[in-house]
This record gives structure tokens, sequence and C-alpha cells, in this order.
């Protein structure tokens, strides 16, 4: 059984120190021997570079402290996913800011059922509320993940209402200003740029010799991801009209 921890912010332009400090002076120093992984990359998916090495790691029995949920995910649908995926697994989560969803009170509400008492009607209702106990305890996790949700998306408006006011107040001046990608440009990533060069090599579509779910293994990014690269790559090939 392996102690981990995870720390992410969204861009590289901002500090880890804080989470990092955060976890290692937490609990009377209980995470100090932990391994740390970090990513500098959105919340919003859950295809970051360091977190896919510390998921193909996980063992039943594992731990990994974060700092808070939204360091997880920011995104309230597949956060609640992974979560319930990891519970499954038997990989312990803890969250320092929010404790009521670590994994051992999801488990302490298992293990609080009430015994049935071979009484048909007594046990209708014993059955009754111990599914109400685990979905309380459900609906704990999908709300703090809903809170991270919620803060990406103020966020984003906050940005968007900025960005607006920036570009009124310059056409008032007679300044143009613009923001963002040209209309039908894509963003290439150094990340996406390895992945292709990695496709490109071990596909057996290209010059490789290996098959999809090798290859994506091998690039270590989703099987979305994959085939959008894939595709592409394909378009790059084929001779200019």
């Amino acid at each position: 059984m392996k102690l981990y921890a995870y720390c992410r912010v969204s861009t590289e332009r901002q500090s880890l120190k804080r989470q990092i400090e955060n976890i290692k002076s937490a609990n009377e120093r209980a995470y100090q021997g932990a391994l740390f992984y970090s990513d500098k990359y959105t919340g919003s998916t859950l295809d970051r570079p360091e977190w896919n090495k510390l998921y193909r790691r996980l063992k039943k029995g594992d731990t990994i402290v974060f700092d808070s949920v939204s360091r997880l995910s920011r995104d309230a649908e597949s956060g609640a996913a992974l979560y319930q995926e990891l519970y499954d697994k038997g990989i312990n989560l803890i969250f320092l800011n929010e404790p009521h969803c670590n994994t051992d009170c999801y488990r302490q509400a298992a293990a609080a059922s009430i015994p049935t008492t071979g009484n048909e009607i007594a046990d209708i209702y014993v059955e009754a509320t111990n599914q109400v106990l685990m979905l309380l305890a459900r609906r704990q996790i999908a709300i703090a993940f809903e809170q991270a949700e919620k803060e990406r998306l103020d966020l984003c408006k906050r940005v968007r209402d900025g960005m607006r006011v920036a570009k009124t107040a310059a056409a008032e001046r007679g300044i143009e200003k613009s923001y963002g990608l040209p209309q039908g440009a894509k963003l290439t990533t150094k990340k996406s740029l390895a992945a292709k060069e990695i496709i490109l090599k071990h596909s057996r579509d290209f010059n490789g010799t290996l098959a999809d779910p090798d290859v994506m293994k091998l690039a270590g990014v989703s099987r979305n991801t994959y085939y959008k690269y894939k595709s592409e790559l394909r378009e790059q090939e084929k001779p200019a009209a």
C-alpha cells in the first residue's frame, strides 16, 4: 500500500507550492513521505499527464492526498464518476479542505448499514434506511464536485466579462483589440505534439506496428483524444488540392 499526493493548478503561471506545503504539514506531517505528482493543467479534463501516470500505478489499498476536491476535478459529472471508480477499486482518497468527502466517510456510511432482522416487513424499512444513508453519502460527494465546477464556470465568466469590458473600452478609444485564436485555427501544445510523434512512430496506421490500445497507453492520452490526433495526422498527410 503506497501513499501518494496529487497537486494541480490550471496554468503555468500558477504555483503549486501552497498545495504541496499544505499536504506536507497536514495531520502532524503524516503525509511527508507521500510520493508527489503534480500537473499544471485545467481541472475540466481528467486527461492530464501526471495524473495519468499516477492513475496507472494505483493498486487496491493505496492512498491519494489532495488539498481539495477541485484538485481532482472541476467537472461535476466526471469528478463524481472518477471518485466512485477509485472507491470501488479500494483506493483511499483524502481531501484536506473537505474531510467529509474522504472515502473513509463513505465507507463508514456503508458500514453503518443496519443489519436485517429476518422479519420481512421490518427488513423493508431497514433496506430503505440503508439506501437513504448511501444516497446521502453520494450526494455529499456530488455537491463537492458541483461546487468545484461552479467555481470554474464563475472564473470563466469573470474572464469573459473582463475581456468584453477591455474590448469595449479599447473600441471607445479607437483601438481594435482581439483575443484568442483566429477563426479556424487550432491550438498546438507540447503535449499534443509529443503524443502525435508517438502515434506516428508506433501506430500500425502510420509507421509502427502497435495496435490502438497499446499506442494510447504509450502516448498517455484518452481514447477520444487519441482518435482526434489520428484524424488530424491523416488530414496532414493528404496532398494539398
